[in-house]
This record gives structure tokens, sequence and C-alpha cells, in this order.
């Protein structure tokens, strides 16, 4: 919108200076000329701003997208661990109160993490995919063919579209 209202203004500018100063006709087609080049120029420099504006405004987003992956990296082992100490605590006889304390902690994280776009990622049964999983042990299983998760051994998390840990698992060859 602004760039039609600079080029109708360009063009009103033009006349006016045509109909106020006389000129000769060879003047007339070099003066032409250097208008319509800087016109040219106006233009270019307006879609280059256009264009330094768009781009610094998805650095901005993208920036803004993903300021909390190094504090949410630094959480991820808090979250390793409640789901240890839950497994831990429902094998000790008379462990379930501090079970359930653990558990409603790690539930509250969990909320956390989910308004921040952090999720697990989902691995078992899955076809091993490098880009999302880190193979550590290798186990032939009847029935499975080969390069299926079998078990999750540390999970794996993503923020948004982002794999920010790759899930620790054991595949079948």
């Amino acid at each position: 919108m602004a760039q039609k209202d600079t080029t109708k203004e360009m063009d009103v500018l033009e006349e006016e200076i045509i109909e106020e100063v006389p000129i000769e006709e060879e003047e007339s087609v070099d003066l032409a000329e250097e208008l319509e080049a800087l016109k040219d120029k106006h233009l270019r420099l307006q879609a280059e701003y256009q264009n330094y504006r768009s781009r610094t405004q998805k650095e901005k987003e993208a920036l803004l997208s993903y300021a909390n992956e190094k504090l949410l990296l630094h959480l991820l082992p808090v979250l390793d661990n409640f789901a240890r100490a839950k497994n831990i605590m429902g094998q000790i006889e008379g462990g379930e109160a501090f079970t359930e304390g653990i558990e409603l902690i790690e539930r509250s994280l969990d909320e956390f993490v989910k308004k921040e776009s952090l999720e697990p990622l989902e691995a078992v049964g899955e076809a091993f995919d490098p880009n999302m999983h880190h193979a550590v042990l290798m186990e032939e299983a009847e029935g499975m063919p080969e390069g299926i998760v079998l078990e999750v051994l540390q999970t794996g998390y993503k923020l948004r579209d982002k794999i920010i840990r790759p899930a620790m698992v054991k595949v079948s060859k």
C-alpha cells in the first residue's frame, strides 16, 4: 500500500517538475531516463527493506519460540530422576505414600513441560530412527523384524518440532 502511494507521489512530482521548468527536448529525455532510474532504485530499496523486515520478524519469532530450550534441557534430568524414584518406591515395601507424593510432583512437572511445548518421544514398537533415537543395546527378539525399538532406557524429548534429546533405546537385530 505504501509503495503505491509513493509511486503516485513520484508521478505527481514528475508532472509538476515538467510543467514548471522549460527544458529542451534532449535534456528532457536525459531527465526522464534519470527519473526512471531513480524510481527503479527507490522500488528496489523498498522491496529490500520489506524483505529485511520479514526476515527479522521470522528470526525474532524463532528466537522466542525456542528461548526456554536451555532451561528445559537442564530440567530433563529432574524428570528422569522422578521416573526412577517412582519405580524404586514401587518396589519398596510401605513406599506407597512416597510414591503418591512423587507422582504428584511428577504430574506438576509434566503439566509445566507440556505448557512449554516439550513432549516425550514415543519409541517402543517404532522403527529405529537415528534422528530420534540413540541405540545403546541390540538384542535378538523372536517375531520382531530388525531395527524395531524394543525398550526405552531413557526418554527422549522434542521441543515443538526440534529434537532436544534423543531417546536411548534397545533395538532388535
